[in-house]
């Protein structure tokens, strides 16, 4: 007999593939009634697979007994109610480190995209423009100097690239790290004052929501530029759009919206950001390895042996 697993959002096929092949799995966001399915497992389910598009909270988690673990699909696990999860002795794992290195590709790309403005090139030569005449200059990377909003795998990651930029580096976080000689900023006002650039690199959830303020966003300046690759709950986007729109703040790099896949239509129609569908860690090897990650850490479960990647 296969054993019981509540599958909650959608993931990258060939793991949702080989999960159904192993395991008797249950969609549960295509179930016609989700009540009655959770109810049908509620005698017997000790796992669950979870995604950022399906997560999963402590209400759920109250009508499955048994549930023992949550496999996360995802570095970032703000969908799941971890709290809630410790409150009742449930693990909870997540697929750190198999996207670091292209989370951190993407946010480089996308700083160097915003700033040099790759796309308005892109567009100036498909329009026909270049033709009556040079596309106005842009800013430069050169001299700059990065703040980077947590300095955890990925903002580390982000830092190491732009080293071989020579701009100078800074940092904010919750706490000063021992191994970082750049300059330490407690307050991230007070880290976009001092920087020219802002990237957003630290986690989602209540703790960080709204970080990136109105007093950040306009301490960033109108010469200055946010790169957002974090959450988007990370940023007022509000305040963001009202800062791009007066010229308050020069520039900004999206990959992740507070409404996602919901994108304002402010931002659609600004020519100062360069807009990303939540596409940091999307390439199929990395896919393949945050899926195996999640496969690994259930299996583990099942076999009675420590999880892989417990939070």
């Amino acid at each position: 007999m296969k054993q019981p697993l509540l599958i909650t959002g959608p993931m990258y096929p060939p793991t949702l593939a080989e999960l159904e092949q192993a395991y008797d799995a249950h969609r549960l966001w295509t179930a016609p009634d989700k009540d009655a399915l959770i109810a049908s497992l509620a005698g017997k389910l000790t796992a669950v697979a979870s995604s950022n598009s399906g997560g999963i909270n402590g209400a759920t988690m109250a009508k499955l007994p048994k549930l023992r673990t949550i496999a996360h699909f995802g570095v970032g696990y703000d969908t799941v109610d971890v709290d809630a999860a410790r409150a009742r002795k449930i693990a909870v794992t997540n697929t750190p480190d198999v996207l670091t290195d292209e989370v951190a590709d993407l946010a480089v790309g996308l700083l160097l995209a915003t700033i040099r403005r790759i796309p308005q090139g892109d567009r100036y030569v498909r329009e026909g423009k270049w033709l009556k005449g040079a596309m106005p200059l842009t800013e430069s990377l050169q001299g700059k100097t990065v703040g980077v909003i947590g300095v955890g795998r990925i903002g580390r990651a982000i830092a190491k690239r732009l080293e071989a930029f020579g701009v100078k580096l800074a940092y904010q976080g919750p706490n000063r790290k021992a191994d970082l000689s750049w300059p330490y900023f407690a307050d991230p006002v007070a880290l976009a004052k001092a920087s020219d650039v802002i990237i957003a690199a630290c986690p989602g959830g209540e703790a960080t929501r709204g970080l990136v303020s109105r007093a950040v966003i306009e301490a960033i300046g109108p010469k200055g530029t946010l790169v957002n690759i974090s959450r988007g709950s990370v940023v007022d986007e509000p305040a963001l759009i009202e800062a791009l729109q007066s010229g308050k703040l020069g520039s900004a790099g999206l990959d992740v919206f507070a409404d996602e896949p919901r994108v304002p239509d402010a931002f659609l129609s600004l020519d100062n950001v360069v807009l990303q569908p939540h596409v940091a860690s999307a390439t199929h090897q990395t896919r393949k390895a945050m899926g195996q990650l999640v496969i690994d850490n259930l299996a583990a479960h099942f076999a009675g042996k420590p999880l892989v990647t417990p939070v």
